[in-house]
């Protein structure tokens, strides 16, 4: 039997992947430390990006691997984002979230990581956390076989995902206020 006052539960709102990435710009020593890192704070493997263009005065071509990421999902994603949230102070500003309902922060050292300790062999690096937000039945687009579109009212939109991190993640959001100029 159903009850009367049940919300539906198609709205609701959870984490799809976080994403944790590192960019280093060279490719060596570097690489190796930066996979060190990210298997220091997400206890997973890192996967090197790599590089698709050519740029010269950064010393980069194609196919030399310029960074490392790993994704989380479920219960990892969601203790990984409370406490990298943490070394944030629980705030995050407006702009930081997509109008998509993603919402992304970098961590300046990953020092600031609660229970972290200092390696010098490693350095002193940070990273970017990105998070991707969405809700149920939005496999329809993703799926092989009868693909579909996704509803307007069923993608995740700015002010959902606001609400989700105040919500679920007891995250502050700041909201920027933009300076006037005055000409006198």
């Amino acid at each position: 039997m159903l009850k009367e006052n049940k919300e539906n539960v198609m709205k609701d709102v959870f984490i799809d992947k976080v994403v944790i990435n590192i960019g280093v710009g060279e490719s060596g020593a570097e690489i190796e430390k930066a996979s060190k890192i990210i298997k220091l704070i997400s206890n997973k493997k890192a996967v090197k990006t790599i590089c698709k263009v050519k740029l010269p005065t950064w010393g980069i071509r194609p196919g030399l691997p310029i960074g490392c990421k790993t994704t989380l999902r479920g219960q990892d994603a969601h203790d990984f984002l409370i406490l990298t949230l943490k070394a944030k102070r629980n705030k995050l500003k407006r702009k930081s979230f997509t109008k998509d309902g993603n919402f992304s922060y970098g961590i300046h050292e990953y020092l600031d990581v609660p229970g972290i300790k200092y390696d010098p062999d490693l350095g002193i690096k940070g990273f970017d956390v990105c998070v991707n937000l969405k809700r149920k039945g939005y496999r329809v687009k993703l799926r092989k076989h009868n693909t579909s579109k996704v509803g307007q009212k069923q993608k995740v939109s700015k002010e959902d995902a606001i609400n989700f991190a105040q919500e679920k993640l007891k995250v502050v959001v700041e909201w920027l206020q933009m300076k006037k100029n005055q000409k006198k």
